[in-house]
């Protein structure tokens, strides 16, 4: 049944917090390979790598480079993005494993520049190269291909360089585009057609990849509420003729499709009951606050597309960079769009076990990691 409107003044959407940061001792477990912490001898700053798994191939992963309260919260955080990493590569059959970098800014710093910046990603090179190739570093939160050619100095074991290096450059276009055929499929099941066409989708989030999204749906032909806690991105809303609110707003706003890009945790308890919504599909990573909220989202009636899913273009598009024919967009763009058919098995699975879309992508996820790692050693 749909809830009414929320009651004026609640805030439901979390504040800007590390996406899943938390007490080092709650995390569910430890099946991590490698953990490798270092402080760097330039920036004095603590740098690290999880590798979660590499039974299927080298870990790959993003260098995130955030502010944390304290260590234990930085290496809560690098090895829950890590695992998730291994479930994204698995489930979009990828021949990689999951890994995460973090570099592990003083508490209230918002960015390095200039020789502090340099140094400490020089730092974490030396901790990527330590590993010998069993982890593969990209940009990611905070991160960017420039900083990507300085850790190239130290180490070959860099993807998401810029094309004119042999790279794919940057990744959010290509995460937008497998997000937006996840989108696609999502309106398929629950709307019966996947074109997009007159149908209103709600866009939290107008960053790299929220923004490419807001243009690609754009063109063909949806409604678009969208919102961004920089006021200053309004000049995009404008731009595409999209309805400009606040965050907790377009996270509640009458839509087909809630398309979350911005912050982890928006999926929870507290949202849950007022959204109005008929399917969510984004680029957010950990958009659930817990995995019961999958169930929740499935007792509502709403179709949840995992973001582990949904947001793996990147990694697909990095993934062709590695292969031995070298980076080519007309393969990368394939692969992305073939999101669109790893959403129909991840809901048909659901569907056919009555599980929710989370726990039928995990499960294939765990399958296929599982068996490669019954695989006899070479």
């Amino acid at each position: 049944m749909r809830r009414g409107r929320r009651r004026a003044g609640t805030n439901l959407v979390p504040a800007r917090r590390p996406i899943g940061s938390s007490a080092i001792d709650a995390l569910p477990d430890y099946d991590h390979e490698t953990l490798l912490v270092r402080r760097g001898r330039r920036s004095g700053l603590y740098t690290m790598v999880a590798v979660h798994s590499t039974a299927r191939g080298p870990s790959l992963g993003g260098c995130r480079m955030w502010s944390y309260r304290a260590a234990p919260e930085a290496i809560a955080d690098v090895l829950r993005l890590a695992r998730a990493m291994t479930f994204k590569a698995a489930v979009a059959g990828l021949p990689q494993g999951g890994g995460k970098g973090v570099i592990m800014l003083p508490p209230g710093t918002t960015r390095l520049e200039g020789d502090e910046r340099r140094a400490v990603l020089l730092d974490f090179a030396e901790t990527v190269e330590a590993l010998q190739g069993t982890y593969i570093t990209a940009e990611d939160v905070g991160t960017s291909e420039p900083d990507m050619r300085v850790i190239a100095e130290v180490t070959p074991h860099v993807s998401g360089l810029s094309t004119e290096r042999g790279g794919s450059g940057d990744p959010s276009p290509w995460t937008a585009l497998g997000v937006e055929a996840a989108i696609r499929v999502a309106c398929e099941r629950v709307l019966g057609s996947d074109d997009l066409a007159g149908r209103t989708v709600a866009v939290v989030g107008l960053g790299h990849v929220g923004g490419a999204l807001a243009r690609l749906l754009r063109d063909a032909g949806a409604e678009l509420v969208v919102a961004d806690i920089d006021e200053r991105r309004r000049a995009l809303a404008d731009e595409l003729g999209a309805r400009w609110t606040d965050p907790d707003s377009a996270l509640t706003a009458e839509a087909d499709v809630l398309a979350p890009c911005a912050l982890g945790g928006v999926l929870n308890e507290g949202t849950i009951p007022w959204l109005r919504c008929k399917a969510i599909a984004g680029a957010a990573n950990n958009q659930l606050a817990t995995d019961a909220d999958a169930q929740a989202l499935a007792d509502r009636g709403i179709l949840w597309v995992p973001d582990f899913v949904a947001n793996a273009g990147g990694i697909l598009n990095i993934s062709v960079e590695l292969e031995p024919d070298g980076y080519d967009p007309a393969r990368a763009e394939t692969r992305v769009r073939a999101i669109g058919d790893t959403v129909r098995t991840v809901v048909d699975h659901a569907d056919a076990t009555g599980a929710t879309p989370l726990a039928a992508a995990l499960e294939i996820a765990r399958r296929r990691v599982d068996e490669a790692r019954a695989q006899p050693a070479l």
